[in-house]
């Protein structure tokens, strides 16, 4: 049994992040374990999560991963911590768009057993605190609200009023919140500037938050209310035993992904997968790693703003997603790296890249010369692309055979001109049908972000490929 809790709010911009990374790095600092999550697919809070508390940063996704792998995911993250803190997304209630509960705050509590603190910003309000925290409580019967985290409190006399009127609302107040701006982090297109772009600053805010926290919240309180969690639903996931890779079977189909490959074979050593790191490629998730260690991999991280050449032995190559269009210009200006990416995708070398790979890739990124693997152009653009996507891979690739289905999520400010090769890699089927990405000999290149946790057969098919 994990202790824990869901920080959510009524909709963004209430200051979950604020509490969220200030809890567990408030928590980190008393000397407890403790497990960092985020519903949703986001991937740059949970690096600021990672920072507070020393540990890998994970998501639940309900969409991207199943309602049914949520619990399990979280037991494998939380495994050995005195208490997990689960950051919520968007409004408690707001989840897939058109498809209920599914992948909300408050599904992903429900399905966690977890008690909720809701995060209300009360700067623009007194009493009406009440009606709004009644209303969010009682909604749903099934989601526990079971405290308020008072967000922007503007002053004593203020606080004073908002503790007032919550007493009728039978939810307990934990904490109270002043108004602060020193502890922001600083946010552009896509959100809020990641760690690794500015750690130094980073530290200090996530120390700040923690501090704030502290001050302003019952930690006694909070603890006891996380330890009141009943036992976890549901099994514990694993990335799967390590093992040896082997070369994939062609009758290999089972859930659509080459789940045969990599699971048995005496091959002898495990073929180096070099994952793209660094500033500008910041988007992975933690299970990525591991399933690709599980399926027999080395997993080497290399940085492309600074490594002048891969790995040595690379047998395979992941780049995830990030920034490259705030580093076009460095990125540009590494042309030996360039020039081997290019070269390991001539000879054949798998290469699993997304959205931010899917750039780096390309001839150009705004005018900057990039690996020129693929026959297309990127630039930035005015229009964010953004929500999840059903999946169906068209093409076979070192990912998956065609047929796979598979559920994505895009978020981007670029657009890749053409926007599907030949053999393309997606056709996704909601908000409209289209065809996406590119699969070129072993190249699988899409703006689609996956999390392989739904379909572990994709980490297996690759790793088998690689070992080849």
């Amino acid at each position: 049994m994990v202790a824990r809790l869901v920080i959510a709010a009524p909709s963004s911009g209430s200051g979950k992040t604020t509490v969220a990374t200030g809890l567990m790095a408030a928590f980190a600092a008393a000397g407890l374990a403790v497990s960092p999550h985020k519903v949703g697919p986001d991937y740059i809070d949970p690096g600021y999560h990672a920072l507070a508390t020393g540990r890998p940063g994970r998501n639940l996704d309900a969409y991207l991963c199943g309602p049914d792998l949520v619990a399990p995911l979280f037991a494998h993250g939380a495994a050995g911590c005195d208490i997990a803190v689960v950051e919520g997304v968007m409004g408690m209630y707001d989840g897939a768009a058109g498809q209920g509960e599914l992948a909300s705050t408050a599904h992903v509590a429900k399905l966690l057993r977890a008690p909720v603190v809701l995060v209300v910003d009360a700067s623009s309000q007194s009493r009406s605190v009440a009606a709004l925290v009644h209303g969010f409580a009682s909604w749903d019967p099934e989601v526990r609200v079971a405290g308020v985290i008072l967000n922007k409190v503007g002053s004593d006399r203020h606080e004073a009023l908002l503790r007032e009127a919550l007493e009728e609302s039978g939810v307990p107040v934990l904490g109270a919140l002043r108004r602060v701006s020193h502890v922001s982090a600083p946010a552009r297109h896509l959100g809020l500037v990641p760690v690794a772009e500015r750690r130094a600053d980073a530290v200090e805010s996530v120390a700040a938050l923690a501090a704030q926290v502290r001050d302003g919240c019952d930690l006694d309180a909070l603890l006891a209310l996380a330890r009141s969690a009943p036992a976890l639903p549901g099994g514990v996931w694993s990335p799967g035993p390590v093992s040896s890779p082997a070369p994939p079977s062609p009758s290999s189909n089972a859930g659509g992904a080459g789940d045969q490959a990599g699971r048995a074979g005496d091959r002898a050593g495990s073929p180096v997968i070099a994952v793209a790191g660094g500033a500008a490629f910041t988007f992975s998730y933690a299970e990525h790693a591991e399933l690709l260690a599980a399926a027999g991999a080395e997993v080497v991280p290399f940085d492309p703003l600074h490594d002048e050449q891969l790995p040595d032995g690379t047998a395979g190559l992941v780049i995830g997603g990030g920034f490259p269009e705030v580093y076009a210009p460095e990125l540009s200006a590494n042309e030996p790296l360039r020039k081997a990416v290019a070269e390991l995708a001539r000879s054949g070398a798998p290469v699993a890249a997304e959205c931010a790979g899917l750039l780096y890739l390309s001839r150009e990124l705004d005018g900057k010369p990039m690996c020129g693997v693929l026959d297309a152009d990127a630039r930035m653009s005015e229009r964010l692309t953004l929500g999840y996507r059903d999946a169906v891979a068209v093409s076979d690739s070192v990912l998956a055979v065609a047929g796979t289905r598979m559920r994505g999520h895009e978020f981007h400010r670029t657009v890749v001109e053409p926007g599907a090769g030949e053999s393309p890699a997606w056709g996704l089927h909601q908000p409209e049908r289209r065809v996406e990405g590119f699969v070129r000999q072993n190249v699988h290149a899409s703006y689609l972000h996956t999390h392989w946790a739904a379909e572990p057969g994709i980490a297996r098919r690759f790793v088998g490929r690689c070992a080849t």
